[in-house]
């Protein structure tokens, strides 16, 4: 499929061998480019030959560059071609469950192979056909991030609605046989792939260790807005307790074999469990912090380092407010105390945030929106300032789930509105003032 190059990048390589804005791209050393995949694999030689169109007129030139150097096109989208979609209808689909009148994006279910490879996203598999794994393997396109839910054929079909979903199976052993890196995680359902079945899918991925190079395992997300959707619940406190068992049980077997615990339960079931989180350590390289494994243990273990790191001498004074979600407060609450033992003249105030927009049953903060912080946090004593987690706001760090603006909620408030990222070090920095300790984490 041939792509239109919308812009050149001045004093590039393309740049000086004549290419121009709205010329077409059709080959590079003979190869077709459908999307960016193959632009990205294919423009990494040290001498490329581009066939392209102008106006509908053939032309090629010729490209020496180092290896690995971008040669300056941008095209009209990233993928250079159109995002691909979900066509599963997953029983636990957190897009289904979402309230109207939201911003259209938010409706999307993408299921896009070359998003995993550019930003993490996790794929169904049911989107591939065999070119499409055979694609993959050739480019070596590692890790490749899969939501596999279960190994059982006929559950992961009931699950997702879709025939496809039981034989894309088989591309999970094909992408590990071939060296590829995965990343799973599992969407847990009490009653449908827990207990058991759950065993079952871990015993069935750990076959396919070190290519399965870990599994996230997560409690099902729900909203207030299911109305006509699968009968779901959520987990009892037992039954957390239940998966977190079954998931330590397997990572012993994976540490005596191989030295990995390779499956975590996420943060939410050693909450729902009400059991501790673990300390840092064994969660090994956090390979799945974007699934909340880890993601408090790591943020306690970062601001204790920032807390080693400051010498605690001189003066810190403010009053101010955290908001944060219900998940995370008990912990924030307590790195708080620790700042405030050490600096009597900070008074911090954390708030968990209930969230009354999608249900009281969603507690992590990355799903709180504007309109909960105001209404929950307008009239009280602030303080100079609120802090909150950057989580709350889309990439752009400029709105919040429901499209309030950080400016409309600083207004509604009276006080300046400060994101803080997901970092014990600059956690630790924007609540005693003292911005010279994150240096330590560089060091």
């Amino acid at each position: 499929m041939p792509v239109l190059i919308q812009t050149v990048a001045p004093g590039s390589h393309a740049a000086r061998a004549g290419v121009r804005p709205g010329d077409t791209l059709l080959t590079i050393g003979g190869r077709p480019i459908n999307d960016v995949l193959d632009y990205r694999f294919y423009m990494t030689d040290r001498q490329l030959e581009l066939s392209l169109l102008r106006g509908g007129a053939p032309y090629s030139v010729r490209i020496k560059k180092a290896e690995y150097d971008d040669i300056g096109l941008d095209f009209e989208t990233y993928l250079m071609d159109k995002q691909h979609s979900c066509k599963n209808k997953c029983v636990f689909c957190f897009i289904d469950q979402m309230p109207p009148g939201m911003r259209e994006s938010l409706y999307f279910k993408d299921d896009d192979s070359r998003l995993s490879f550019l930003f993490g996203n996790y794929i169904t598999l049911t989107n591939l056909t065999d070119a499409d794994i055979d694609r993959i393997i050739e480019m070596h396109i590692s890790p490749v991030n899969v939501s596999v839910h279960t190994t059982d054929p006929a559950l992961r079909v009931a699950m997702m609605k879709n025939p496809n979903a039981a034989g894309s199976l088989r591309y999970i052993e094909r992408l590990a046989k071939a060296g590829i890196r995965i990343n799973t995680q599992l969407v847990l359902c009490p009653g449908w792939n827990d207990g058991e079945a759950l065993a079952k899918t871990l015993a069935d991925l750990g076959k396919l260790y070190p290519g399965v190079q870990s599994v996230a395992c997560v409690p099902v997300g729900l909203t207030k807005y299911r109305e006509g959707l699968a009968e779901l619940r959520s987990f009892t406190a037992a039954e957390a307790g239940d998966t977190i068992d079954r998931v330590e049980a397997f990572q012993q077997r994976m540490l005596e074999e191989h030295g990995e615990r390779v499956a975590y339960p996420s943060d939410e079931f050693f909450l729902l469990a009400g059991r501790p989180i673990p300390e840092a350590g064994y969660y090994g390289e956090f390979a799945q912090l974007e699934n909340g494994v880890g993601l408090l243990s790591l943020l306690e273990d970062e601001f204790s380092g920032a807390f080693s790191d400051d010498d605690g001498e001189g003066v810190a004074e403010g009053a101010f407010t955290v908001a944060t979600g219900k998940a995370a407060c008990p912990l924030i609450s307590s790195l708080a105390r620790r700042v405030m033992d050490r600096y009597p003249g900070i008074d911090i105030r954390v708030r968990a945030i209930e969230n009354r927009f999608f249900g009281e049953k969603i507690t992590v903060a990355g799903l709180v929106t504007g309109v909960d912080l105001a209404e929950q946090l307008g009239g009280e004593a602030l303080g100079d300032r609120v802090l909150l987690p950057s989580a709350m706001l889309r990439h752009e760090r400029d709105k919040f789930l429901d499209d309030m603006t950080l400016e409309a909620l600083e207004e509604a408030l009276g006080v300046p509105v400060l994101p803080v990222d997901n970092d014990g070090y600059e956690l630790y920095a924007a609540m005693t003032g003292r911005a010279g300790v994150s240096v330590a984490k560089e060091e």
